[in-house]
């Protein structure tokens, strides 16, 4: 009854996770803004700690299984 949710908040977190780290990487890559109004290094590092919390958070949530 329980891996049915797991599975989901697992595929979302990862999917979410992943998506910020790719999304932060080519922003970077292009010399973009990743957030307007921040200083550059700081939205990276934020937005790169952040991917990483839920990428992790996801694969908890799949080891939980």
């Amino acid at each position: 009854m329980e891996s049915g949710p797991a599975i989901f908040a697992g595929t979302a977190f990862t999917l979410f996770g992943g998506a910020l780290l790719l999304w932060t990487t080519v922003r970077t890559l292009h010399r973009e803004p990743v957030a307007y109004g921040v200083a550059p290094r700081t939205a990276v590092a934020l937005t790169s700690l952040f991917g990483a919390g839920f990428l992790l958070l996801g694969v908890w949530c799949f080891a939980r299984l």
